[in-house]
């Protein structure tokens, strides 16, 4: 079977909302574009406030009465372990599916299956270790330190890593034993409701996992308000955390953010220059930049600046824009059309602030690129630190080069925006490089590399950039509750008052 033919049923389906176990009629329908061409390609029923509140009851239900957040962790880990082999077993009918909703191409694609197995697999052997373990505490061995799962948890996902970022969330919060409503974007509903078919394939018991497809004002916003949910775990805008953050106060619900950034690639000048311009060009375009770890602000010594900057304008030109389907395509569309045109607002700002734009900057259409969300890779020289395509999350394929001279003003110029979610730093002098990447203040610091994450590692940073840690012992922490529990002998009177 081709890898069309694999994802053409999933595609000619109507996609309803998951609940309670099954797929139900949804309130409202939305009509899915492809990217690539504008075309309408899949028809998904979303959820209106009615059903929303059907699937945090049903989420509910299933935690105060059904069995798995009493399920011992080892059977809880077997599901997730199932559910990788699916996933694993599915990989390149779900890849397409994913390139056809998101836009981006079919090799990055893969990569997001095959992370998404690594990250199931990863909690199914990591929770029985973990969250078996009570700790006895030094008033002696029967008084106890356990992990218990939080209750509800709403898990409200962004368009860019729709599948991965959903195995993300969901992964540690069923191994803790939680049960689970999952809002995917508007934009890119496909994988997440792939993943509830697999998941009812696997017998989960109804009510643990929903799927809630519908926009974020109504149904995120529903979601976040809800006094029946216990815990929100957001990945988006910073602008849309906070109303996020907002809309859990009523019941003070636990919040998790994971919100923008413009990291910083801070280039030393004793670098090789082909692979200095190899990793800009990964760090800023990959996925179209549509990336919060993204390489927006690429930092150059003097010495080695003009060079850099005439390289990667070359080596920016010549990336091949295309159809994520089209093997040859190195990068895709951007996800809609007024996605793209606030990319384009930023471009147009920036050069009116007086940044020097090298190549790029304009849409692309026509021929090959039909009615597509397409925009040439775009490259900004002489940013300034006031600048506001320095300092906002543009969230597309616009990278701003700035030039300094000392390790002290590397840093200051990395430090200097609200966010601090990832930042790189590439020298020969590994001393110098590890010296700086502690300086930086970002949850995320790699050292002569980029984009590398792994489910045994935390994930989240700092400022602006949002609220708590995802994956690793700390992603699984965060899906639980700490309890004190005492354990005393058989009781008998303390006479602490007068019998009267």
């Amino acid at each position: 079977m081709s890898i069309r033919s694999a994802a053409d049923p999933i595609l000619a389906r109507r996609w309803e909302p998951f609940i309670d176990g099954a797929f139900l009629a949804g309130e409202g329908e939305r009509s899915l574009a492809d990217p690539a061409t504008g075309d309408p390609f899949c028809t998904v029923s979303e959820c209106g406030p009615r059903l929303l509140q059907q699937a945090v009851e049903a989420a509910r239900r299933a935690y105060d009465q059904g069995p798995w957040p009493r399920t011992p962790v080892a059977r809880r880990a077997g599901v997730l372990r199932r559910l990788a082999d699916r996933l694993e077993h599915r990989a390149e009918g779900w890849a397409l599916v994913e390139t056809r909703n998101q836009g981006k191409p079919l090799r990055e694609a893969r990569a997001d299956l095959a992370d998404a197995v690594d990250c199931l697999r990863y909690y199914a052997e990591l929770a029985p270790r973990h969250l078996g373990r009570a700790l006895p505490t030094p008033s002696g061995p029967v008084s106890l330190v356990v992990r218990e799962p939080i209750g509800v948890c709403g898990l409200i996902t962004p368009w860019n890593y729709p599948l991965l970022l959903a195995v993300w969330k969901l992964a540690p919060a069923l191994a803790a034993g939680n049960t689970c409503v999952l809002k995917p974007s508007e934009y890119t509903p496909l994988t997440s409701l792939l993943l509830a078919e697999a998941l009812q394939e696997l017998d989960l018991p109804p009510g643990v996992v929903n799927v809630a497809p519908g926009d974020g004002p109504a149904t995120g916003q529903a979601l976040a308000e809800s006094p029946l949910v216990d815990k929100i775990s957001f990945t988006g805008s910073a602008a849309t955390g906070r109303k996020v953050a907002a809309a859990a106060l009523g019941n003070l619900k636990q919040v998790a953010l994971e919100l923008g950034g413009k990291a910083p690639v801070v280039l030393f000048p004793d670098l090789d220059l082909e692979t200095a311009v190899d990793w800009c060009l990964y760090a800023i375009y990959c996925n179209a930049g549509q990336v919060c770890s993204a390489g927006a602000r690429i930092l150059v010594h003097e010495a080695l600046h003009d060079p850099l900057v005439r390289r990667l304008a070359e080596r920016t030109r010549a990336i091949v824009v295309g159809p994520g389907i089209d093997p040859s395509t190195e990068m895709g569309p951007l996800v809609s059309g007024p996605h793209l045109e606030r990319v384009l607002d930023h471009v147009r700002r920036g050069i009116r602030q007086g940044a020097r734009l090298e190549t790029g900057g304009t849409p692309l259409c026509g021929g090959r690129f039909g009615r597509g969300h397409y925009m040439e890779p775009t490259l900004f020289s002489g940013g300034q630190p006031w600048m506001r395509i320095v300092q906002e999350e543009i969230f597309g394929p616009v990278a701003v080069v700035q030039r300094f001279g000392t390790e002290e003003e590397a840093l200051s110029l990395a430090n200097g925006t609200p966010y601090g979610l990832a930042g790189a730093v590439f020298s020969g002098d590994l001393d110098r490089a590890v010296r700086v990447a502690r300086g930086l203040r970002a949850g995320i610091a790699w050292v002569n590399g980029y984009h590398t994450s792994r489910p045994d590692l935390p994930w989240g940073g700092c400022k602006q950039s949002g609220w708590g840690r995802e994956l690793g012992i700390p992603g699984l922490d965060a899906c639980t509750g700490l309890k004190q529990l005492s354990v005393g002998p058989v009781p008998a009177p303390i006479h602490w008052f007068k019998k009267s």
